[in-house]
């Protein structure tokens, strides 16, 4: 099934109002003076949620996020699946932007997600009405028992089998979708691989975990969710919070450019993920799940 994204459609332009603006700097060393420099925005996003039966139908603020503007649909939707609040793109029943555009932006940055009346919410998982910083989602969660990984969608899959030459391509695919990222070198990617190789699909943001929301979401609105035997790919290290939102939508295989935390290592085995760290042209590390590399 393939979600359509209520009426306000999320078609934020990727150069404009949107991820990368200018600034003037002055340099100093090789080529000194004044002169523009392309920076990543940040700015915070509320996400409300509406859900409940249609007589009596309640409003919950979920979470401020710092994220770089654009697919904040994805992002939205995204977060609401990987921390458990839905459980599938049937329940949901529109994504629309509310309240006037922030200062200096033609949009607002409140995103109003409707759920179906049907749709069931555990109030564990809504204990996250805390700022979100663009370092770390969990660090916006209210209780601990909110960090408890979410049920993953279905069984992760035994394979693929990938051969060392398919991974260590990743990275220089990944760097080749990453716009925001050449044009500011201040954005994290998360990509989407198939065990062939292909770049399927790609994200980027200020927020390593919100690439990964966005990717989510956009698996979600696609009706793609579990991925099956397809790759996450992260362009910094892997934390618990990426491996849980991996989890969460079935990917069998983690990548990151970076290191990943002993967490992230203790999830990968719990649940048969396959985690890999250091992730270059000329080699990588295996953490857990050597049995899908070749």
């Amino acid at each position: 099934m393939t979600l359509a994204f209520g009426a306000g459609r999320d078609e934020t332009p990727p150069m404009a109002d949107g991820p990368v603006t200018e600034v003037e700097v002055q340099r100093h060393g090789r080529e000194p003076g004044r002169r523009e420099d392309r920076v990543v925005v940040e700015e915070p996003m509320e996400i409300r949620l509406e859900f409940g039966p249609l007589e009596a139908r309640l409003g919950k603020s979920v979470s401020i996020t710092m994220r770089t503007p654009g697919e904040d649909f994805e992002l939205a939707s995204g977060l609401l699946f990987s921390e458990g609040i839905i459980e599938s793109a049937a329940e949901l029943k529109g994504v629309e932007r509310c309240g006037p555009p922030a200062a200096g932006r033609s949009e607002s940055n409140v995103v109003k997600v409707s759920l179906s009346p049907e749709a069931e919410i555990d109030p564990v998982r809504l204990q996250r009405n805390l700022i979100s910083s663009s370092a770390c989602g969990v660090c916006g969660k209210a209780s601990l028992e909110a960090v408890v990984p979410a049920e993953p969608v279905g069984p992760v899959p035994a394979g693929p089998r990938l051969s060392a030459a398919t991974i260590q391509a990743w990275p220089a695919r990944l760097r080749e979708g990453q716009d925001a990222f050449a044009a500011t070198g201040g954005v994290h990617a998360a990509g989407v691989f198939t065990p062939g190789g292909e770049l399927a699909l790609l994200r980027e943001d200020v927020g390593r975990h919100n690439a990964v929301d966005k990717v989510v979401g956009a698996l979600l609105a696609r009706g793609e969710l579990p991925v099956g035997e397809r790759c996450l790919v992260v362009s910094g290290r892997t934390s618990f919070e990426i491996l849980q939102k991996a989890i969460r939508a079935g990917f069998p295989v983690v990548a990151g450019v970076g290191a990943p935390s002993n967490l992230a290592i203790e999830l990968a085995r719990r649940f048969g993920l396959t985690l890999l760290g250091f992730l270059r042209e000329d080699g990588f590390n295996v953490y857990a799940g050597e049995e899908r590399v070749e």
